[in-house]
């Protein structure tokens, strides 16, 4: 086999990997209980593959999460009205954090499993490439509508009305739905940036 075809292989297996894991995300009420031997089996691939591709769960379940976030990254640096770049400031942030919310609901034992593994490892869940993108471009945002001094916490202060930990309570505890919790979102964020 040349070297084409293996890069051809390790491409194909790579992203039969993130398909499985996503799939099988989908399906299961308890991210806990998901495992590299249940992705490498819904691959077709073995573990090994896994391992090598991926090096432990965590590194896995990022991998996964992050493809989700990129095509919205996607649609926020280069789509049209309400997302994209000609859209006036808070028209636009409250659609960025709409996407935000509706991969979460979508995704939501992926995302809770993410979150988890951040919260209870020494890297904070703020530093991944596509959060700094999203923070960065909430914070050139807001710099049109509020006080310099008032950016940096109002962007964070945002991106928490997103974390899946409270989209889950809103389910579980309040009995809203997701349309209800992606209305009260925007009536939120509509309420904080129209002074």
């Amino acid at each position: 086999m040349n070297q084409n075809n293996e890069r051809a292989d390790a491409a194909r297996n790579r992203q039969a990997i993130l398909d499985a894991a996503l799939a099988l995300f989908a399906e299961t009420n308890d991210p806990a209980t998901l495992t590299m031997n249940a992705v490498a089996e819904a691959a077709g691939v073995g573990k090994g593959t896994v391992f090598r591709r991926f090096g432990d769960r965590a590194s896995l379940l990022r991998a996964v999460f992050d493809l989700q976030v990129d095509r919205a990254v996607q649609n926020i640096e280069y789509g049209p009205f309400p997302l994209g770049p000609d859209t006036p400031p808070i028209e636009r942030i409250v659609a960025i954090l709409q996407t935000i919310v509706v991969l979460k609901l979508t995704n939501r034992s992926l995302t809770q499993a993410v979150e988890a593994i951040a919260s209870s490892s020494t890297s904070s869940p703020f530093v991944s490439k596509q959060y700094s993108y999203i923070e960065e471009k909430l914070k050139i945002l807001l710099s049109e509508l509020v006080p310099e001094s008032e950016v940096i916490f109002t962007a964070h202060a945002l991106l928490g009305a997103t974390r899946i930990d409270l989209l889950n309570y809103l389910t579980a505890q309040e009995n809203m739905n997701d349309d209800e919790i992606r209305q009260g979102l925007e009536a939120f964020l509509l309420r904080v940036l129209k002074k």
